[in-house]
């Protein structure tokens, strides 16, 4: 592959020179940041660096939930983290998600409002009224949404289920196409005027003179403001306040199945959905958390085994099904599941830590990273 120093002259004029924002990362929060400053910059050089030939880290890997929190998930965080801190998230997500529905559209993203149910297993113990009710009115309250959660336990039985006890429902949360949204976002980006440079490494970069100096896998270039928008992959810069976390998803061959709709179990840490006639289960990196705090892509064995045995005695016993394919998605988690969205420097900013929440939260970061500059 050419180096910068080897471009023609109307190559290294039209990628490389006069960048006024550059950012590092083409998923959903560099994309996003990207679209934010087009519209306070309309004029203004924008450039996005990928490593991959596609976004790297998770905004195309993840399961396609448009969630901002199941029930048992807010509960037992309010055990580990300042209420106010959780209820400030949670606003976040809810804002990410309004703002993404208002920029791509329903169909951009083949959006489906069919809600969510978070189940609860033979060995665990239902929610309690009082707790339920704490985060009802937590909702209608601070957001104006009514009876964000309520009991449906019928559908475990209606959906083929076993070993769930109780199911709870939320109306207001969905599912979409990972795939599709990310290739909409992209369009929009190329509509506005902004410049994509794929298989581009970030190796490091250095302030000088007003500017920034970026070092990459193919030379050098400079820019005004940089934005890093990496994710799980920026813990070099934030050791004690973030780390990687790997997320392992698989989805089935085609097969028939009664099951419409997004569900968590195990206070979010299993997740399940259809997608047509295929049924995509994700989770369970609570078993190994040590291997699975890591940037590599690779598969798990214990958590591989786990997802196929939940499907096959929970969430599809007696029906015959045969995996299609297997990945995994890179996210980024820390002690808060706040984001961080952050100055490093005058002329470096960042935005990451998305705590698993990338779809919900990630367009009110790139929109809160714009306003950085």
């Amino acid at each position: 592959m050419l180096r910068f120093e080897q471009l023609s002259f109307w190559e290294h004029q039209q990628y490389l020179e006069q960048n006024t924002f550059v950012i590092v990362g083409a998923g959903l929060v560099g994309m996003s940041t990207a679209l934010s400053l087009r519209e306070r910059f309309p004029k203004e050089k924008i450039t996005i660096l990928e490593k991959g030939y596609l976004p790297t880290g998770a905004s195309t890997k993840n399961a396609g939930f448009t969630c901002f929190g199941s029930p048992t998930e807010l509960l037992d965080d309010l055990q580990l983290i300042p209420e106010q801190t959780i209820w400030e998230t949670v606003a976040l997500r809810l804002e990410g998600l309004q703002l993404l529905k208002e920029r791509i559209g329903d169909k951009g993203m083949n959006y489906r409002n069919c809600g969510s149910w978070d189940l609860i297993s033979e060995a665990e113990n239902p929610i309690d009224a009082a707790s339920l009710d704490y985060l009802n009115l937590e909702f209608e309250k601070r957001f104006g949404l009514c009876e964000v959660y309520r009991q449906d336990n019928q559908r475990i039985g209606k959906f083929g289920f076993k070993g769930y006890r109780a199911a709870y429902f939320n109306p207001y949360e969905g599912s979409i196409d990972t795939g599709l949204l990310i290739h909409t976002l992209y369009q929009k980006c190329i509509a506005t005027d902004i410049r994509f440079l794929f298989a581009t490494e970030v190796f490091s970069f250095e302030n000088n003179h007003g500017n920034v100096q970026i070092q990459t896998n193919h030379g050098d270039l400079s820019c005004a403001e940089l934005f890093l928008c990496t994710n799980g992959f920026a813990q070099t810069y934030f050791q004690n306040e973030m780390k990687p976390a790997r997320a392992q998803v698989l989805i089935t061959k085609p097969l028939v199945h009664q099951i419409n709709g997004t569900f968590h179990s195990e206070r979010g840490y299993y997740y399940f959905r259809d997608i047509g006639d295929r049924i995509l289960l994700g989770g369970g990196r609570h078993l190994d958390f040590n291997g699975e705090t890591t940037t590599k892509f690779e598969s798990n064995k214990l958590i591989y085994e786990a997802l196929f045995k939940k499907l096959s005695s929970e969430i599809l016993p007696g029906v015959p099904f045969e995996i299609e394919r297997a990945w995994s998605g890179i996210m980024c988690v820390g002690a808060e599941k706040k984001p961080i969205i952050r100055s490093l420097n005058k002329n470096v900013h960042a935005g990451v830590r998305m705590g698993g929440m990338g779809v919900a939260i990630g367009s009110a970061v790139g929109a809160a990273l714009s306003k950085l500059v």
